[in-house]
């Protein structure tokens, strides 16, 4: 992470540790579960690390170009006339949002030596020399959609086999996911995915149920193979095709289904590396998801603080907790991790931290005045739907670019929704 980020995460690191501290005054179950939602932060934003994913294919299959797709960017040459990848190696390819290791391989069958040296006697052995040293956590089998029946039985074995090393050297079995690429090479070939609108209605649905039936062969075949299907997640066509100029500027883009497969990902990857990946390859729907994940634990921790029988201690953590959460949701949208955002965001939503906390202290005064007992009940709601409020305004403005005045609307209506009914304050992610 570079240097910029640091103190941020140093101070988000230490208002972890001070949650933690708070605990030891605070009595079992109720401190069980709150250190459950504070291991949940700690991995979301604490943890995280890149994503290590392994693409294996014959020459021609796109790996590398499956590489600058997700991306966005060339960071792996695409060799159009003889093999161009060496030795399989990891690239840790990092720009300003992040970083992706990706295990770029030798084509498996390739006809010629690749341009590359590369030290490994075979394809094979430059691979499984990779996935020993570190343990991938998906294995990506990529065939060129037409393709899928050319003889690819070979290249199944040599599939079956890096698995079968990661699970010796690793004691896993990572998720497999077949993707067939170049569909956009497929009938009619005039016809644009990636301008579906555009297209006639007719030649579009012709070329997708090619595209259907080039999946299903892939599927077919996978499943055949007894020491494949336990591993196999799904079989996706796409097209990963992207165009540069010489001062590596995009000249044509013609990506299709990118978002699917980021998707696809996402589910499978640990939760270390979910958030460098919504990060990384811009997904707006797996932003989204990571920010109402972090809304939901964020808001979970700062009810159970503020039910906490000690007075007035659990203003510090929820208010650190919700800074947190609002700078977690900005770099999560792309923007530097820092306090700033939330320091900009906090003012143009109207919302006084400070009187804020103080009205809810007076509340549950009153509210322990005429009914005792409930107080700390009555605080820990309000603390949740303040949460949960401010993470639905900070999701509109940092990742969908809502105005100010629509983010006070939403901040409003929400922490409003979210009193009356906690139990439907979020969508599921």
């Amino acid at each position: 992470m570079a240097a910029t980020n640091e103190p941020t995460f140093q101070e988000i690191s230490e208002t972890i540790r001070r949650l933690e501290e708070m605990l030891e005054r605070v009595p079992d179950p109720l401190a069980r579960d709150i250190r459950q939602k504070i291991s949940h932060l700690r991995a979301l934003l604490l943890e995280q690390r890149s994503p290590n994913l392994v693409l294996v294919g014959r020459r021609g299959s796109g790996k590398s170009s499956l590489i600058n797709a997700l991306f966005g960017a060339r960071v792996a040459e695409v060799g159009h006339v003889k093999a161009q990848t060496g030795q399989g190696r990891w690239f840790d390819v990092q720009g300003e949002l992040g970083t992706l290791s990706i295990l770029d391989t030798r084509g498996i069958q390739e006809g010629s030596r690749p341009e590359e040296a590369d030290a490994a006697d075979t394809p094979l052995d430059s691979i499984l020399a990779e996935v020993r040293r570190k343990a991938p956590d998906a294995l990506l089998f990529l065939v060129k959609a037409t393709e899928v029946d050319a003889a690819i039985d070979a290249d199944l074995d040599v599939l079956a086999q890096i698995v079968s090393a990661v699970e010796q050297a690793h004691g896993l079995r990572p998720p497999l996911i077949g993707v067939a690429t170049h569909c956009d090479l497929l009938e009619p070939k005039r016809t644009d995915l990636h301008l579906s609108e555009q297209q006639d209605p007719a030649e579009l649905q012709e070329k997708l149920r090619h595209v259907e039936a080039v999946e299903r062969q892939l599927r077919e075949k996978l499943r055949s193979r007894e020491d494949l299907r336990g591993e196999l997640v799904t079989v996706l066509g796409l097209s990963a095709y992207l165009s540069f100029r010489p001062d590596g500027t995009i000249r044509s883009d013609e990506r299709w289904r990118l978002g699917e497969l980021a998707q696809v990902l996402f589910r499978e990857l640990p939760e270390q590396g979910r958030l460098v990946l919504a990060r990384v390859t811009r997904v707006r729907a797996l932003q989204e998801e990571l920010a109402i994940t972090l809304t939901r634990a964020m808001a979970s921790l700062c009810m159970g603080f503020a039910v906490v029988p000690i007075p007035v201690a659990d203003i510090i953590p929820i208010t650190s907790a919700q800074v947190s959460l609002i700078a977690g949701i900005a770099w999560i949208s792309g923007r530097q991790l820092d306090f700033q955002a939330a320091r900009d965001f906090l003012p143009a939503l109207g919302v006084n931290v400070g009187a804020a906390f103080a009205l809810r202290e007076t509340a549950r005064a009153l509210v322990k005045f005429v009914f005792p007992g409930a107080g700390n009940v009555v605080s820990g709601a309000v603390a949740f739907a303040g949460t949960v409020a401010l993470g639905t305004a900070a999701r509109a403005w940092f990742l969908r670019g809502v105005s100010a005045e629509e983010a006070r609307q939403l901040y409003a209506s929400t922490r409003a929704s979210a009193e009356a009914h906690p139990d439907r304050a979020l969508p599921q992610a």
